[in-house]
């Protein structure tokens, strides 16, 4: 009986303690019972760019498989690795045809498993790869060839200029601008963009 009671005596003395942290201000709630906060919407959402300033040739090959989350018209990610399409360039999410770029991309790859040939890694570990569907199709020509991107030659060595179409370079003029360092069409833009 003694064994009894002092189990119960015990069994109170944790239940108060435990139910006084409960009370305390900085008390952390279990992670299960957090309220989850909303995603940023997609128009806020910023994919921060490759830097090609602190990028650095890879050495050896490295290659990630797998399906791939589409973030614009020249990013994704694969098993939470970002990648940037190689020698291509879309246009960003909240420009013109930005939208547009994604969906292409993501129809392109959605149900595939896509094989990333890692190239060049920058500071913060964002990586340049060259992305192929599993048919072999190089995931940057497609894209140039649906308009939905243009070749950058400073990075393909012109790989992609000859599938541009005739005037795609008009409809996506704010990478056309980034290429050519007219970096102020692009804050025009934006500016009028804010204003609306």
């Amino acid at each position: 009986m003694e064994l009894l009671i002092g189990a119960l005596i015990l069994a109170a003395m944790v239940f108060f303690v435990l139910r006084g942290k409960t009370d305390q201000t900085d008390y952390d709630p279990p992670k299960a019972s957090r309220q989850p906060s909303p995603p940023p919407r997609a128009s806020h959402r910023r994919t921060p760019r490759f830097d090609g300033q602190t990028a650095k040739h890879v050495e050896r090959e490295r290659v990630l498989t797998g399906p791939a989350w589409i973030t614009d018209g020249d990013t994704i990610k694969i098993a939470k690795q970002q990648i940037r399409l190689f020698g291509i360039d879309a246009p960003e999410l909240n420009h013109p045809h930005g939208k547009n770029a994604k969906w292409a991309l993501h129809k392109l790859c959605k149900g595939q498993t896509i094989r990333a040939e890692i190239t060049d890694e920058d500071e913060y570990g964002r990586v340049v790869a060259r992305c192929y569907l599993p048919d072999g199709r190089d995931l940057s020509a497609e894209m140039v060839k649906q308009s939905m991107a243009i070749d950058w030659p400073k990075f393909s060595g012109g790989k992609y200029t000859e599938l541009e179409a005739p005037d795609v370079r008009k409809k996506l003029f704010l990478a056309d601008a980034r290429q050519k360092g007219r970096m102020h069409i692009w804050e025009k833009y934006e500016a009028r963009q804010k204003t609306n």
